[in-house]
């Protein structure tokens, strides 16, 4: 039974045209239409029952944390990332320059891998790149490779460990 109170007054049985009554809402979360999760249907469902499954929670929840501004980062560019590093009350963002050799993941969990030679050691960090952590990415020169991972690069030293530059991108 449905029980509305407006005004300390109590009226049972008396449901508005726009709620569904609980049994409804039952009928229709178990409905096919509320168990497929992909296009409109999903969406009526949704906007029926009030609620919103877990799967749906997180996709909206990472759809907010994506940056939009990302430059489109292929493995072999050369890259200058900004991270932003904090000491004690003060941030500030130190570039990070080197070559990409890896990306990993999608959406959200991208991560790119950017190797650079610092004093004669390779250094290697990587990078997630919707976080809050990286203040910005920079495409400083597109390279041109035939391999997707770039790791036969560890093991060259000096003129060795150049990428050739791709001018069509």
């Amino acid at each position: 039974m449905a029980t509305e109170t407006t005004d300390n007054q109590t009226t049972e049985n008396q449901t508005t045209e726009n709620q569904p009554t609980d049994t409804q809402r039952d009928d229709q979360a178990d409905s096919p239409a509320a168990i497929d999760e992909s296009g409109p249907v999903a969406l009526q469902t949704t906007i029926a029952t009030g609620r919103l499954s877990p799967q749906e929670l997180i996709r909206a929840f990472e759809a907010e944390q994506l940056k939009a501004e990302l430059p489109e980062i292929y493995v072999g560019d050369t890259v200058k990332v900004g991270v932003r590093i904090r000491e004690g009350n003060k941030e500030r963002v130190q570039p990070y320059e080197g070559v990409v050799i890896a990306k990993r993941h999608g959406g959200l969990n991208e991560t790119i891998t950017v190797r650079r030679i610092f004093q004669g050691i390779g250094v290697e960090r990587v990078f997630m790149l919707h976080s809050p952590q990286v203040a910005y990415v920079k495409v400083e020169r597109r390279g041109k490779v035939r391999r997707v991972k770039l790791f036969y690069l560890r093991d060259r030293v000096g003129k060795a460990t150049r990428v050739k530059q791709r001018f069509d991108r």
